[in-house]
């Protein structure tokens, strides 16, 4: 996000805002740990940046979405869907073959 050359979409959203609610309760929590020294919450608290950054990404996002028609809304709704299936199934589950058969005789010695 912080690239000039990140560019998002749609089908992103979601995740988007899963990562904007996971930066706020962690910036929540951080805050409220009362033993933890000034210095060490200021190193693991979530930037104020990148909280605008990710912000303004959602509703640059959910704007461009407002300015659609209701059956354009619906298409791209549709596709959303079809992507984040396929992105799911691609990105989700590792493929791990099983182990080949050892079709090699055991070595015996003479």
């Amino acid at each position: 996000m912080g690239c000039e050359h990140f560019s998002t979409d749609v089908s992103y959203l979601p995740d988007l805002e899963a990562h904007l609610n996971d930066l706020l309760r962690s910036r929540e929590r951080l805050m409220s740990a009362f033993e933890a020294d000034d210095w060490a919450r200021a190193q693991a608290m979530p930037a104020e940046e990148e909280i605008r950054r990710v912000r303004r990404l959602i509703d640059r996002v959910k704007s461009d979405l407002d300015d659609l028609t209701d059956e354009d809304r619906a298409q791209i709704q549709q596709a959303v869907t079809v992507v984040r299936r396929s992105r799911t199934v691609l990105l989700g589950m590792p493929r791990i073959g099983q182990p080949l058969p050892d079709v090699r005789p055991p070595r015996t010695l003479p």
